[in-house]
């Protein structure tokens, strides 16, 4: 069988992280690879030389990539979106299969402009169509799904990421060069409006300068470069004097973000909505206690190794943060709850549910 897929997101934070941890494997399931991307990015993959690498460098949700799809997909068995922006037009391809991680355009449309809202929901609904099946990373996102599209829930796999048992282990520490203090609460997330990063901000500066001095607040994540990307954060931090307490790192390398994480005292995800989040996990498996937000996914992959709070209140936040960081024992518990949680999430057992879903299309 032949397979064409497009990994041009392969360096992006989040489909990413997917990419990378289930293509090697999954490219030895097929006969012959072909993949679409940058040619210079793909061929630095050790696993480069198995695939044929077509050039394709066109911005994703642009009228361009729709236009070339038609063009540069060779004739094959399989062709997989990894993302909702999959061909409208006609493609070379027996069967399609795309992987929806969210429809995070659709539920929160107060973050996108009216022409970003109309054309995504045009690309979700097309590629929940002419799929002929959907891949998405939890059971709230199949329901988020089936909520605003009419397709059957027989065409929907849940596949849960995973994370790698080695993620925290320990590098060579005097080789890692990131500048972070000495104790700190960890936020890992770039800064966009469902990411809730504000609502962290007035938690932490309602922990009064005691709590300021002896913990620093670390943002593990890209500051700026975004479409949509949250303002309200840097004006808050500047109008409440925070600069001194805030630590931005920006892009980092994968040595050096478990490098962050290990460090961390405490680990908070405020985020509104997410698809799987994967930072609970690579927090849990750095021996870090984590305190998330309880909407969307989050349950559903924390389970009971997290204290969860309500996003939408700092205070509540703020209460629980103290509470762990004062209770040596309950950040115990909360370390070896979550070590064996993160324990349920393989990257293999993702691999294998990939492989028995081609399995069942052919």
């Amino acid at each position: 069988m032949k397979l064409v897929v497009d990994l041009r997101l392969i360096n992006s934070s989040g489909i990413g992280t997917y990419l990378k941890n289930i293509i090697p494997e999954i490219i030895d399931f097929f006969d012959d690879v072909v993949v679409l991307g940058n040619y210079k990015e793909l061929a630095n993959f050790n696993w480069s030389h198995k695939v044929e690498i077509i050039p394709f460098d066109d911005d994703i949700y642009s009228l361009s990539e729709q236009l070339h799809y038609s063009k540069i997909i060779p004739i094959c068995d399989l062709f997989w979106s990894p993302h909702f922006n999959a061909p409208l037009f006609g493609i070379k391809a027996r069967k399609r299969l795309v992987t929806i991680h969210d429809v995070n355009h659709l539920a929160n449309p107060t973050y996108y402009s009216f022409a970003k809202r109309i054309f995504a929901k045009y690309l979700y609904k097309n590629a929940a169509r002419k799929s002929d099946h959907i891949v998405t990373v939890s059971e709230f996102s199949k329901s988020e799904i089936l909520k605003y599209f009419k397709v059957s829930p027989h065409k929907i796999s849940v596949v849960h990421c995973g994370v790698k048992k080695d993620f925290g282990s320990v590098f060579d520490e005097e080789s890692i060069k990131v500048a972070v203090p000495s104790t700190y609460i960890l936020f890992v997330g770039n800064v966009k409006p469902h990411k809730n990063l504000l609502t962290l901000l007035k938690a932490y500066k309602a922990l009064g300068l005691s709590y300021q001095n002896t913990y620093k607040l670390v943002i593990l994540g890209k500051k700026t470069g975004f479409i949509t990307g949250d303002t309200t954060v840097f004006e808050y931090i500047k109008n409440n004097d925070l600069e001194e307490y805030i630590y931005f790192t920006g892009h980092l390398e994968d040595d050096q973000v478990s490098f962050v994480y290990r460090k961390a005292t405490l680990f908070v995800f405020p985020s509104l909505y997410e698809g799987f989040g994967l930072p609970i996990l690579e927090a849990m498996v750095c021996n870090i206690p984590v305190l998330s937000s309880d909407k969307a996914s989050l349950p559903e992959v924390g389970g009971d190794a997290v204290v969860y709070f309500d996003p939408l209140h700092p205070k509540n936040l703020k209460n629980k943060i103290i509470a762990i960081l004062q209770d040596p024992i309950i950040q115990q518990q909360l370390i070896k709850a979550g070590k064996n949680q993160a324990a349920k999430f393989t990257w293999k057992l993702a691999i294998n549910k990939h492989i028995e879903i081609f399995k069942k299309l052919f």
